[in-house]
């Protein structure tokens, strides 16, 4: 072999073509961090949305993980079943690290809300116990819905307010703060102003909304009132579309479409939820029966190809 002598010359070439691809290679990066925040938006998976397939709690996870999300929306019964399962609090936490995924929420219904004295005490020890749970998986947070008083009588908000700051207490200790959500289905925590009214009267620093485009039609509250909402008080928002042709009253859950699929204002809503400084999670959540009739992994991808879809121009 002929080996060239080392010159000064060939130095300085090649610490200039080195210093070079740093700065390609800051700049790659720098692209990439801009391309996830560029919108202000952080895309996450509602298991909800591949939940008909049954996979399981390990499987829902790398599905998630493959079709290229790194944050979920978990729901406690699966997580509950797979630990009954013979599954271990320590061998999913180390699934989850492994696919870098960060569990952003879980979806659980105690009804910590109810007038019956003895069922929101016992609603009480279970959200205690799936806070603990949650909390060994590296899990925030946990969506607090109107769960067991969707019919019947309104519940004074004030009297909400003082349930709501209970769990919010729960919360801190626990490091798994409650989301109150709105249900628009249901005759508590309708409205965008009722979950409002609720955290504001709250005075808590903890108290945050959960709030979904499918549940502002079906409550019929008005979408510019996401404009009132502070952002700090709003960490995740649930985004899915529906079709034309329903009407609130009538429309239910598998009407859920993959957002972009249906007439929902999404271009507007998401303008007004945006965190161009702080990134808003948006997770996809539908129950679609005609999605649950294909491949999981299809579905993923299709629910992440649609969600990058609406937020390119917003």
């Amino acid at each position: 072999m002929n080996f060239k002598p080392v010159t000064r010359r060939t130095i300085l070439k090649t610490l200039s073509m080195a210093a070079g691809a740093a700065v390609i290679g800051n700049r790659a990066d720098a692209a990439i961090k801009v391309d996830k925040n560029v919108h202000g938006f952080e895309y996450s998976l509602n298991m909800s949305t591949i939940r008909g397939q049954n996979l399981g709690f390990i499987k829902e996870l790398e599905t998630a993980a493959k079709a290229g999300f790194t944050s979920v929306e978990i729901w406690l019964d699966t997580l509950q079943t797979y630990l009954k399962n013979g599954g271990s609090v320590t061998e999913a936490k180390k699934i989850i690290d492994g696919l870098g995924i960060t569990i952003q929420n879980a979806i659980g219904f105690a009804q910590w809300i109810v007038d019956d004295e003895a069922v929101r005490k016992q609603a009480l020890t279970q959200l205690q116990g799936e806070m603990e749970l949650l909390a060994k998986l590296g899990c925030k947070r946990i969506a607090a819905p109107p769960a067991g008083a969707t019919k019947g009588d309104m519940i004074n908000l004030d009297v909400v307010t003082e349930r709501y700051n209970t769990i919010l207490t729960m919360g801190r200790d626990s490091g798994v703060i409650p989301q109150l959500e709105m249900w628009g289905g249901s005759v508590n925590l309708k409205h965008i102003s009722q979950v409002l009214y609720v955290a504001l009267q709250s005075g808590h620093s903890d108290a945050r909304v959960l709030l979904d485009v499918f549940h502002i039609y079906k409550g019929q509250s008005a979408v510019e009132s996401l404009q009132l909402v502070g952002k700090p008080a709003l960490e995740i928002f649930h985004v899915n579309d529906y079709p034309s042709g329903i009407n609130p009253v009538v429309i239910s859950e598998p009407d859920r479409v993959y957002p972009g699929d249906g007439v929902a204002p999404l271009k507007r809503i998401l303008q007004l939820v945006k965190h161009p400084e702080n990134p808003l999670i948006i997770s996809c959540e539908v129950f679609n029966k005609s999605y649950y009739a294909q491949d999981a992994l299809r579905v993923a991808q299709t629910a992440l190809r649609k969600m990058k879809a609406v937020t390119a121009d917003v």
